[in-house]
């Protein structure tokens, strides 16, 4: 099951780095979503390589098809198949560590797990495997607009430039209009700049997505063991790269006093019940509120940099490696879609698992 997410809406992914393709089977989708292959590409489009000069070069037009379980442009409720095929695999770039551990990749942990490794990018644990869940995001982002809920994410810190607006102060729309995805033009300069510094460096640099989930309905989520708030962190934290989630106010909060914290109820104009703040970050007791869900995810610097570092062989001999190949020198501008897709999985997901508790 480590290669499936979900429990209603359930996906399991395929494919390596440098396999012949990609891509990912959908169970439990309903019948009668529209969908189309155009839909799903505009959100592989945002991920795939290539995109820019602060993103990899590898040039993979990431064209996905639709295999089965859409008929006349809709779901029909059977297993939905999308496939990505690779086309600018570079293998040779990889053989130089065929016999290699890179410093801070999973080479040494897959080895220990399985006993051998597909050393071509990564292989199972390249980046490039999360196509895959943005096409099937892409499917579940469909549903949930039907439901009036929408997910966005953008670039809110690049190393030590960070944004100090809040989601609210913030046009959203705006997110795609440069390269890095910050919504505020003056600060998407300045990290532009930064991570090209840092490229020319031969080096590479993290920083931190935000996300936001608006229109979700009170009561999504369980009390004990399936909270919400947990499944988003576990979904974030499943995504290559990331060392670390929080929602709402998150570790500021520790900062301020219960009776500065507490997210006080009122009713609003229309009747609906609401609370005055959202340091609950639209999740209280692991259940939906109604309020916006908001939360912060934090990406490491690319472990493969262009510049030699020490190591070990696979027989425990002093090695050097040198970074190779086509890679980012900060993920976050191709990580924006992958942590939308995340989000959208799981809230479908705990969406139709609502609809099973209710008679």
């Amino acid at each position: 099951m480590s290669n499936t997410f979900g429990n209603l809406f359930r996906i399991t992914t395929f494919g390596e780095s440098h396999g012949k393709a990609l891509g990912a089977t959908i169970d439990g989708c309903p019948a009668g979503l529209a969908i189309s292959e155009e839909q799903i590409q505009q959100e592989l489009d945002r991920r795939k390589p290539g995109q820019s000069r602060i993103t990899t070069q590898r040039r993979e037009s990431d064209t996905v098809e639709i295999l089965s379980g859409v008929f006349e442009g809709v779901t029909t409720g059977t297993p939905i198949g999308l496939l990505i095929r690779n086309q600018d695999q570079r293998s040779k770039d990889y053989s130089h560590i065929a016999d290699k551990y890179r410093p801070s990749h999973a080479d040494y942990t897959y080895q220990q797990k399985y006993g051998l490794r597909d050393y071509r990018g990564g292989g199972r644990s390249s980046a490039r495997e999360t196509a895959a869940r943005v096409a099937a995001g892409a499917v579940a982002r469909q549903l949930l607009i039907t439901k009036g809920i929408k997910v966005q994410a953008y670039v809110s810190a690049v190393g030590e430039l960070a944004l100090s607006k809040s989601y609210h102060e913030l046009d959203l729309s705006q997110t795609d209009s440069n390269i890095v995805r910050c919504p505020d033009p003056s600060m998407a300069e300045k990290m532009i700049d930064y991570i090209d510094e840092v490229r020319k460096a031969r080096d590479t640099v993290g920083g931190i997505i935000t996300g936001v989930i608006s229109g979700v309905p009170a009561g999504l989520g369980e009390p004990v063991f399936n909270k919400l708030h947990a499944a988003l962190g576990a979904a974030m934290l499943g995504i290559n790269a990331v060392k670390g989630f929080e929602y709402g106010s998150g570790f500021d909060g520790v900062h301020l006093r219960g009776s500065q914290h507490n997210d006080l109820f009122h009713t609003d104009e229309e009747g609906n019940i609401r609370t005055k703040t959202n340091y609950s970050g639209g999740i209280q007791g692991g259940i939906s509120n109604g309020e916006d869900i908001y939360f912060k995810v934090a990406f490491k610097p690319v472990a493969t940099i262009m510049q030699d570092q020490e190591s070990v062989d696979t027989s425990g001999r002093p090695a050097i490696v040198s970074g190779k190949g086509r890679h980012d020198p900060c993920v976050l501008p191709r990580a924006v879609p992958i942590v939308e897709a995340m989000a959208a999985l799981t809230v479908a997901d705990f969406y139709l698992l609502s609809r099973t508790n209710q008679v």
